[in-house]
């Protein structure tokens, strides 16, 4: 060839406008974070709903609490709880798990129905867009954003659950995406509205 550099400046092939692998299967990543969704949901309903032990474990709480058959009791800080009582563990007190897990915890019926519909629809299309890599590492990141909100500007003992942070993030990048090529915004921000 008489410029040998032409291979640099060529597209790369099976790459999405954003870099990333395009995939073959588009709503797989969102079918799986939905299985993991409803697998987390069916194990609190079949433990208790929300009188459920796993639900205390899973659900993001700023500071443990003790609590007496589920009633909590206000004024112990750290890993002692008084006898009689069981620590309900938070983030402060090393439940550091709760962060991640309080991404995929639902109780009700309508939260998880909302947020996996708003999964469905929406996930395949921002992963077409970005990859499959991206897109779950876009969860991870928004739903991990919520959570630091929580800890912020949340109340201090109370639980907080649902992938509403990671889905508020797929709809923004999603809004960013759309934004950006020119599209549709309104669909998205409709969405954001009913979320």
């Amino acid at each position: 060839t008489l410029f040998p550099y032409t291979t640099l400046f060529r597209s790369r092939s099976g790459r999405t406008a954003y870099g990333g692998l395009r995939p073959t299967d588009a709503s797989f990543t969102s079918a799986a974070l939905i299985a993991l969704n409803a697998a987390v949901w069916i194990a609190v309903l079949v433990t208790g709903g929300n009188s459920s032990k796993i639900l205390d474990w899973l659900v993001l709480r700023p500071n443990g609490l003790c609590s007496v058959r589920g009633v909590p009791v206000f004024g112990t800080t750290g890993l002692s709880c008084p006898r009689g009582s069981t620590l309900d563990p938070g983030v402060a007190d090393g439940a550091y798990w709760q962060l991640v897990t309080s991404m995929f915890t639902h109780v009700e019926l309508w939260h998880i129905g909302f947020n996996m519909l708003a999964l469905w629809v929406l996930g395949p299309q921002l992963e077409l867009a970005i990859g499959r890599a991206r897109f779950l590492a876009l969860y991870f990141v928004s739903g991990l954003a919520g959570s630091a909100l929580v800890m912020f500007f949340g109340p201090q003992y109370s639980g907080t659950l649902g992938a509403s942070g990671a889905i508020f993030g797929l709809l923004g990048a999603l809004a960013v995406v759309a934004f950006k090529v020119g599209g549709d915004v309104r669909g998205i921000l409709t969405w954001i509205g009913i979320n």
